[in-house]
């Protein structure tokens, strides 16, 4: 029994992909696994830093434009093969980027959770770096239309898929450090584009020539190097036996009635009124946040315009074209610093979860949150660029933050069995907020330019009280939050039912069945370096580029 526990036995007939085969054996070290899924994290965090690519494809086609290009709408956009795209034509990849994480994280999930993290990371790899390579072929051919199945639609299963490959196989190797342990996978996903974007500005510099903008080569390559990354990840990916615990660890006494040590079925997790609640709290927090994300760049210059420069009491509009450059580049800087906080905070707010509690710590989003948003106006009227960046930068560490609490929240309230698949079916709040920010803060900004007011503080102060509100009705939402009660918990007989093909249950033997010990030993360092020291270099390439915000 103890043979078969550990994982032997069962894995002689499985294929390389299945879940069987994944099974711990004795002597593996749990710090094995975060790398793993830091390196799909990584790869396909480069969805936040596509934007990279619009301006050099916007100018794809050479010369003097088509007068016929004039009057280009998003249809004949998707087909034109001779005239330049316009960045919102591409801008629209973006968004199929997050619709189709949520809708497939959903889709799959509970697919997912049968065939394990191994088989759902090489699906999730052939997706994201087979839609970059399609969107190379829309590149080299000008068709719009193909690189939005490409990269929007082929990719974004992919970015689904490996969004939620980790989440419940991290959760059950450490359930005595649960928020750490997806803060750490999920500050990847954040950490993706630190890497991606610099890369790919290399890459495109190398390929550009006099008719190529280099976008196509750069994409082939980021394909190849990210596969390869990807299955690193995925074949790194190895799964607890059941009743495996860390060695001397027991489950605690609850202590909150808010931590369940039962489990809630697939089929009835979306039944519940705390799935809908936790649905509403994801996706106002994720709205406030992603709005301002997009956004960042251009608020920061037209709120403070010339005082970036040295001449303050100068407006945007009176800012020539080598001025407004100059503070472009600047607030590059600014949108870069907000991504290192988006990361920290990943990392960050899920450990600190672990101590005071993930609603505690979602009350502690929203509190802080609505008093910044509330702020920010001031802040922008005083000219304080350090506190205006500070307070969204905080701001930026709790949307993270928020992303990385959520699957210990669910696993909290729902138990740990479908906890992956039950996070694919909450991320369609992800879905929608990529629709909902985005639309909230730029429409806003077109209604106050429409009504005439000028680029400055003013532009923004009514975005800023409206997100605030936002966070508001997520503060409700969370203070709803309660317990479940015992109708919707599955019982022991079916629990160890769907346990049976790791031949153990809940009445099996438990303990650490030698598996999880090590520490951070020499492969576990050599395996975090392979994703470390590339992150290293993406903070360090963001810090040289945020130094100009307060130089």
């Amino acid at each position: 029994m103890a043979t078969l526990v550990a994982g032997e036995g069962p894995a002689g007939n499985a294929g390389l992909l299945d879940r069987e085969r994944i099974i711990a054996k004795p002597g593996f070290n749990r710090w094995l696994v975060p790398p793993a899924a830091l390196a799909i994290h990584l790869c396909i965090g480069m969805a936040y830093g596509f934007s990279v690519f619009w301006l050099p494809l916007s100018k794809a086609i050479s010369g003097t434009p088509d007068p016929s290009c004039a009057g280009l709408n998003l249809a004949s956009a998707l087909f034109t093969t001779s005239c330049n795209w316009r960045v919102a034509d591409l801008g629209w990849i973006y968004t199929l980027f997050f619709v189709l994480l949520g809708c497939s994280a959903a889709i799959w999930g509970g697919w997912l959770e049968r065939v394990g993290p191994r088989k759902a990371g090489f699906v999730s790899a052939c997706c994201w770096c087979g839609g970059i390579l399609v969107a190379a072929i829309g590149v080299m051919t000008h068709q719009l239309w193909l690189m939005w199945i490409g990269a929007g639609v082929i990719g974004g299963v992919g970015l689904g898929l490996g969004y939620i490959s980790p989440v419940s196989t991290l959760i059950k190797w450490f359930p005595d450090r649960r928020g750490m342990a997806t803060g750490m996978a999920i500050m990847g996903f954040g950490g993706g584009a630190m890497i991606g974007a610099p890369l790919a500005n290399l890459l495109m510099n190398t390929f550009k020539t006099d008719t190529s903008v280099g976008v196509w080569q750069t994409f082939v390559c980021m394909a190849v190097i990210y596969f390869c990354f990807m299955m690193g990840g995925a074949f790194g990916y190895r799964i607890p036996p059941a009743g495996w615990r860390p060695e001397g660890w027991t489950p605690p006494v609850a202590k909150s009635t808010m931590i369940t040590h039962r489990h809630v079925h697939l089929r009835d997790a979306h039944k519940t009124p705390q799935f809908w609640l936790i649905w509403a709290v994801l996706c106002l927090n994720v709205s406030a946040g992603i709005g301002v994300l997009g956004m960042a760049s251009p608020m920061l210059q037209e709120i403070f315009a010339g005082s970036l420069i040295g001449q303050p009491g100068v407006g945007f509009a009176q800012l020539d074209a080598s001025q407004k450059a100059q503070i472009a580049t600047i607030a590059a800087g600014f949108a870069g610093l907000l991504s290192l906080f988006n990361i920290g905070g990943r990392f960050f707010w899920a450990s600190l979860s672990d101590k005071i509690g993930r609603k505690n710590t979602y009350y502690c989003f929203f509190v802080l949150g609505i008093i910044l948003y509330a702020l920010a106006p001031t802040f922008a009227d005083m000219g304080s660029k350090a506190l205006f960046v500070l307070a969204f930068g905080i701001i930026l560490s709790m949307y993270g933050g928020g992303f990385a609490t959520i699957p210990a929240y669910l696993a909290d309230i729902f138990g740990t069995q479908f906890v992956g698949a039950i996070h694919g079916r909450l991320l369609t709040a992800w879905a929608t907020a990529g629709i909902v920010g985005p639309v909230v803060v730029n429409y806003i900004r077109e209604a106050q330019i429409a009504a005439g007011v000028a680029p400055g503080p003013a532009l923004y102060t009514g975005t800023m009280y409206i997100l605030a509100g936002m966070l508001v009705l997520g503060l409700i939402a969370n203070s709803l939050v309660r317990p479940l009660s015992d109708k919707w918990f599955m019982s022991d007989a079916e629990v160890a039912s769907l346990q049976a093909k790791t031949a153990a249950a809940n009445a099996g033997p438990t303990g650490s069945f030698g598996i999880g010990t090590g520490g951070f030993d020499a492969k576990a360092a050599l395996a975090w370096a392979v994703v470390g020291i590339p992150l290293l270099w993406g903070v360090w390439v963001t810090l040289k580029s945020s130094f100009v915000l307060f130089g």
